[in-house]
């Protein structure tokens, strides 16, 4: 049991800003003098739009997110738009329904099997011989002529792999930001759509945000479900079903603390400096090690094993009881993973810095 704030290294849900959820705390019982929380006000009334419409213009403003690009609040994350993005996109390929994959680890190879339900979903490439520890080299892509659009995680969450660099493709470059939305500085106009669960890097699970160039809607396959129907939400301000309005509330929150921080440019920064102390010190060590290309190591998903795994145990009870919590692997790959989003401060990787030093010297 703790008395304090602990430093909560978990992939999503993950850590959110203190004062962002002191905040949430004092307003949870009168939101703006209603006398009720954001929670049981219409979504509909005044005093949401106005939130929402607050919220909707921070993100433009904090992504820099161009005029040609609609901005949805949806539900179901990044799994449901796996599902949505081939029904709104696929009906644009040449020769029938077809979309190519980058597969870089355990999400896209969940995007192909749920794309592959509504039309082909064609490997251009894969990093599956590697172990999902480096990206493709896009010289050996075999992308399609006929294919709608190119689909990519711009961050595996699990394996800890990243893009560093926003491949250039002639077709619509489809992007799962899930896990590195607003930790690094994104020209929108390289990407036809961008998409992803705000629950790792914005704010609680329940809300799923989905950018898309505007000449991109309205193609939707005739069997598409309204509420996935990217053209029709967009007609109805993301309200065709009741939104996720604490959800909302507690992004633009978040928003707002981001741009306090100085916007993204600089919370890149920050993100770098982390992720640079972290790897230095797994890299610099006799007993911890990273799989991952150094090419594409994620800043967001510090992902790392100990050499002996039998001290893996011990190595997680004592991280806990200093409050470094939740560094435990995928059960898929096992190990130790640090999740460092935007809302991990420095002081909690040097937390955990400080541990693995220590817990090393007692080797």
């Amino acid at each position: 049991m703790f008395d304090r704030r602990v430093f909560n290294f978990a992939p999503g849900p993950a850590t959110l800003p203190e004062e962002v959820l002191k905040q949430a705390a004092d307003e949870m019982l009168n939101w703006n003098g209603l006398g009720m929380g954001v929670m049981e006000v219409s979504h509909r009334g005044k005093p949401f739009m106005a939130c929402y419409e607050e919220t909707l213009s921070d993100l433009r403003e904090l992504m820099n997110i161009p005029d040609n690009y609609t901005v949805l609040f949806l539900q179901g994350g990044a799994i449901g738009e796996n599902a949505a993005i081939p029904m709104n996109l696929m009906p644009l390929a040449k020769n029938g329904p077809k979309a190519d994959f980058i597969v870089t680890g355990i999400w896209t190879e969940k995007s192909v099997k749920e794309a592959a339900k509504y039309g082909q979903a064609h490997v251009a490439a894969s990093s599956a011989n590697t172990g999902f520890t480096s990206i493709p080299d896009q010289k050996d892509w075999q992308l399609s002529d006929d294919a709608a659009y190119v689909h990519i995680c711009s961050n595996e969450t699990v394996g800890g792999v990243e893009f560093q660099h926003v491949p250039k493709v002639s077709k619509p470059l489809v992007a799962d930001v899930s896990s590195n939305i607003l930790s690094r500085v994104f020209d929108i106009n390289d990407f036809g759509v961008l998409f992803g669960g705000a629950q790792k890097n914005i704010g609680p699970a329940g809300l799923s945000i989905v950018i898309v160039r505007k000449d991109l809607l309205g193609h939707a396959m005739p069997i598409t479900p309204m509420v996935w129907d990217w053209a029709k939400q967009a007609e109805n301000d993301s309200m065709l079903n009741t939104p996720p309005t604490y959800s909302i509330y507690l992004a633009g929150l978040v928003f707002k603390w981001l741009k306090r921080q100085g916007g993204v440019a600089a919370m890149e920064k920050q993100n770098i400096a982390k992720s640079n102390l972290l790897y230095s010190t797994i890299d610099s060590s006799s007993l911890f090690a990273s799989k991952v290309d150094t090419s594409c190591r994620s800043r967001m998903n510090v992902t790392f094993y100990l050499k002996d795994e039998k001290l893996n145990d011990a190595f997680l009870e004592g991280a806990a009881k200093q409050g470094l919590m939740n560094i435990k692997g995928h059960k898929s790959v096992g190990g130790m993973r640090a999740s460092i989003y935007n809302a991990m401060p420095m002081a909690g990787v040097q937390a955990l810095v400080e541990y693995m030093k220590e817990f090393e010297r007692g080797c």
